[in-house]
C-alpha cells in the first residue's frame, strides 16, 4: 500500500502524527482495585499500540460518581494520577502522544458502582432505561427501581 494516505504523516494541532490510524477507546476494565488505579498491564496495553499515530485511551471517570463499568480507571485520585503517568510515560519512550478520554458516564450507570450504592448523579432525573453496564457480577441493566437519578 505504497502511497496509501493512511500510512502518511498527518498535523493535529501541535502534533504530527506518524500516520492516519487510530486507537479509539476501547474500555478494557483492567485497573488494579480497589482504587481504579491504572497498572503496569494497562502500560504495556498502551505501549505495545503506539504505532498508531493518535492513541486515545479508554474512558477515565473524573469522579468516584463518574463510574459506568467495573474496574475501569479513574483519575480522581493521587494513585490514579500515578498509575497514569506510568502509562502515558511508556507511551512517550516510544516517542507518541496519547490523549485522555475523560468521562462522567451520568445516568448510565449502576448503583453497586457508585459511592455508598447511591443513585447516580445526571443532569436529568430520569433514569437510563435497558442500557446494559458491566459490574462486578457480570452484566446489569443501568437502572434503579423507585430510585431515580440525583441533580447535582
Amino acid at each position: 500500500m505504497t502511497g496509501s494516505p493512511l500510512f502518511t504523516p498527518i498535523h493535529l494541532g501541535p502534533f504530527t502524527l506518524q500516520n492516519r490510524l487510530v486507537l479509539p477507546p476501547l474500555t478494557r476494565s483492567r485497573s488494579t482495585q480497589p482504587g481504579n488505579i491504572p497498572n503496569a498491564l494497562m502500560a504495556e496495553y498502551y505501549r505495545q499500540r503506539s504505532s498508531a499515530g493518535l492513541l486515545i485511551t479508554e474512558g477515565i471517570q473524573i469522579e468516584p460518581r463518574g463510574q459506568g463499568y467495573a474496574w475501569t480507571p479513574g483519575i480522581h485520585s493521587q494513585e490514579q494520577i500515578d498509575g497514569w503517568k506510568q502509562v502515558t510515560d511508556a507511551v512517550h519512550l516510544e516517542d507518541k502522544p496519547i490523549f485522555a478520554q475523560l468521562w462522567h458516564v451520568g445516568r448510565v450507570s449502576h448503583t453497586s458502582l457508585q459511592p455508598g450504592g447511591a443513585a447516580p448523579v445526571a443532569p436529568s432525573a430520569l433514569p437510563a432505561t435497558a442500557v446494559s453496564v458491566f459490574i462486578e457480577t457480570g452484566p446489569a441493566l443501568a437502572r434503579w427501581p423507585n430510585r431515580p437519578c440525583r441533580r447535582p
